[in-house]
């Protein structure tokens, strides 16, 4: 056991500092926590003021006690609480947890305090959770270091969940839902504002217990997202899932975005894809998340390019398995019905069953044998990769008929799940300990559902400054141009001309030519008039080159344009956009769009992080319905799809070139040509980091 999970949640000895006699104040429940839960370990209070608390001998300061403790928890107020830490680091204590705010949420004056705290870690070795923490519980050693007041029960459920939160009441809020379905944790960290320690390098400190078999998080940012990832390729390896709930978080990174890639790349887009690429099965609900668990133990992550997941139902209740079926079309889960052979074999059980998505057995199925030998039956049929179970009001008082059929069908190879139509605890709780995964809301099951068979393994870290603030340097889409073809991606011809000339030269191409501002202070030149398209002839191109000057004279008189960029009419099948964006929080990003100049107007757009295989970048393609017409959609003619998704991964590839660090580039559009002709660039912006 490392020396970190030991002093986190196996600690011999502990301090509360600034513990106090009230046990209904929040300083007041540690100790009665402790106690209240069995703790064998040697506890210190610590208050200065008084000689006992809560009927214990309190103790005058750290500096005092016999020993330095394993972990300390700091329950004083916030300039005490930092004078604390610093006698921490002094007195040799491995690990502190700091509850008191006023630091992250506190301006300036709170930026000091953590740069304070950061201090005392750097110099001492001191490891700190929080600020902000309402402590560390680990369930099967009574360490009950928190102040939420959800944990003043005696004997809560022992279970094989760590779980860990940004939120310090959510640790509380998870505990009780969790009891009152019958699922236990091993242990729950409220990680605050992870100023040293951060949740993922707790959960990691974990990942070789033996008796910790998944995880679960309560998300509110994408803070220190290297640990975390870190943790979730880890915890794959060792066939431990990892289930999460996401709040919002800050748009203010997207506000210094100058590409359609980064105003398209929402602060939601980002969590989803960052925690798409770490393997974490994402959820919508709150019940989603406490009652997923058990069924991303049984559904293994698909692969990239595997074919779409398939889920078949078989219900007592046409209604019940209605409401569940429903939230699944909306996640774009695919509700199969029975293939020509099942069907076949239904019949020769003597089992009638419509050829509909939907395998209703309507009353007939509240008979053990009717429901078993159709679960027999769908368990084993290729088609589907999970079988949902929904049973209606013979649940609730008489599971024998059409809940124990799924109970014995526990050991199948296949994933099955249930959702019980009426509140039945019994049998909800017969499931679980059958290890059945159930649900308590349709929400909840679909939720889950959803989120299980669309989890991928997680895919290799790829290590990448991040960009600083709004700095870096742009190039002008000739340069942008130049490195674009670098990586294999076809450009349309161009030639820069000087804005002054007065005679039209021979071109090395036909016209009609575009002719755009060349500019690298320029990022959208239709915004400011700086494209001009169809020019016909010689005339017409020194007549397209004055109209640009003085429309961007007009509207951006900071720049001057001194040269224009002239390139040949291409038209192809469709446009796409392709991006690419380092994002500050979780990395580099690929992104594709239905392209053009209204590509954020519709949001229409795949984002995963950077780089991409193949099979990945057809996944994007698909992703986006603006480019369904280029898959023959209707009889139309086929686009070069494979040539889009070859360029996709290509310009991912930006994720590993150091030679230049690039911060940002677009390709918008790439004009898709007919099947077999390939993908060609027409405009192209790229800011460098530097």
């Amino acid at each position: 056991m490392s020396f970190l999970r030991q002093a986190l949640l196996s600690p011999q000895s502990v301090a509360i500092i600034g513990q106090s006699n009230d046990a209904a104040k929040t300083a007041g429940r540690p100790l009665k926590y402790l106690r209240q839960a069995g703790f064998s370990g040697r506890i210190y209070p610590v208050n200065p003021g008084r000689e006992t608390v809560l009927g214990e001998r309190a103790w005058p300061s750290l500096a005092a006690l016999p020993e330095a403790p394993e972990h300390a928890y700091i329950v004083t107020p916030t300039d005490a609480a930092v004078e604390a830490v610093e006698e921490c680091g002094r007195c040799g204590v491995k690990v502190a947890t700091v509850l008191a705010d006023g630091f992250a949420e506190a301006g300036a004056q709170g930026a000091a305090r953590i740069e304070r705290l950061r201090d005392i870690c750097a110099r001492t070795g001191l490891r700190l959770v929080g600020p902000s923490s309402l402590g560390v519980v680990d369930l099967r050693a009574g360490v009950m270091l928190t102040a939420n007041a959800a944990f003043d029960e005696k004997n809560l459920p022992v279970g094989r969940i760590f779980a860990a939160s940004h939120s310090g009441s959510m640790i509380g809020a998870l505990l009780s839902r969790g009891k009152a379905r019958g699922l236990g944790f091993a242990g729950l960290v409220s990680v605050g504002n992870e100023v040293d320690l951060s949740l993922g390098e707790i959960c990691a400190s974990t990942l070789d217990d033996a008796d910790i078999d998944g995880y679960m998080l309560f998300l509110e940012t994408m803070r220190n997202t290297g640990a975390l990832r870190r943790f979730a390729i880890a915890a794959a390896e060792r066939g431990k899932p990892v289930i999460a709930y996401k709040l919002g978080r800050s748009p203010a990174a997207r506000e210094l975005a100058i590409s359609h890639t980064g105003a398209l790349a929402g602060e939601d887009d980002v969590a989803e894809a960052f925690l798409a690429a770490c393997g974490i099965a994402r959820v919508d609900t709150l019940d989603g998340l406490i009652e997923g668990l058990p069924l991303l133990a049984r559904v293994p992550a698909r692969q990239a390019g595997a074919r779409a997941a398939a889920v078949g139902v078989v219900t007592t209740t046409g209604g019940g398995a209605t409401m569940v079926i429903d939230p699944l079309s909306l996640r774009g889960l695919a509700i199969e019905p029975p293939s020509a052979a099942t069907l076949s074999r239904f019949a020769a059980a003597g089992i009638k069953v419509q050829p509909a998505r939907l395998v209703d057995l309507t009353t007939a199925g509240t008979r053990y044998d009717v429901m078993k030998a159709a679960l027999d039956i769908l368990l084993t049929a290729p088609e589907f990769d999970l079988v949902l179970a929904v049973v209606g009001s013979s649940a609730r008082f008489h599971p024998e008929l059409a809940v124990k059929p799924i109970i014995d069908s526990a050991g199948a190879d296949k994933p099955i799940a249930a959702y019980l139509a009426p509140e039945a605890p019994e049998a909800l709780a017969a499931l679980a300990a059958a290890g059945v995964p159930s649900f308590h809301t349709p929400e909840a099951c679909a939720d889950a559902i959803a989120a299980a068979l669309r989890r991928r393994p997680p895919w290799p870290l790829v290590a990448r400054a991040r960009p600083a603030g709004g700095g870096g340097r742009m190039l002008d889409e000739l340069d942008a141009y130049k490195l674009i073809e670098r990586l294999g991606i076809a450009c349309a011809p161009a030639v820069a001309l000087d804005a002054g000339i007065t005679r039209a030269p021979a071109l090395p191409f036909p016209y009609p030519v575009a002719v755009k501002a060349l500019s690298a202070g320029i990022a959208h030149k239709t915004e400011l008039g700086g494209v001009v398209l169809g020019v016909g002839d010689g005339e017409a191109l020194l007549a397209a080159i004055r109209k640009i000057d003085d429309a961007v004279a007009a509207r951006a008189a900071d720049i001057r344009i001194d040269r224009v960029l002239v390139q040949p009419m291409v038209s192809g099948l469709g446009e796409v956009l392709v991006g690419y964006r380092v994002d500050p929080d979780v990395g580099p990003l690929i992104m594709v769009a239905a392209g053009g100049i209204f590509t954020e107007i519709y949001r229409d757009r795949s984002l995963r992080l950077a780089p991409v295989d193949l099979a990945i970048a057809q996944e994007m393609i698909a992703e986006v319905r603006g480019l369904l017409p280029l898959a023959g959609f209707r009889g139309k003619p086929m686009g070069d799809l494979a040539a889009l998704a070859r360029a996709i991964v290509s310009l991912s590839q930006l994720a590993t070139m150091d030679d230049p660090p690039v911060a940002e580039a677009e390709i918008n559009p790439l004009i898709v040509l007919p099947a077999g002709q390939g993908v060609v660039a027409v405009d192209a912006l790229v800011k460098l980091m530097v």
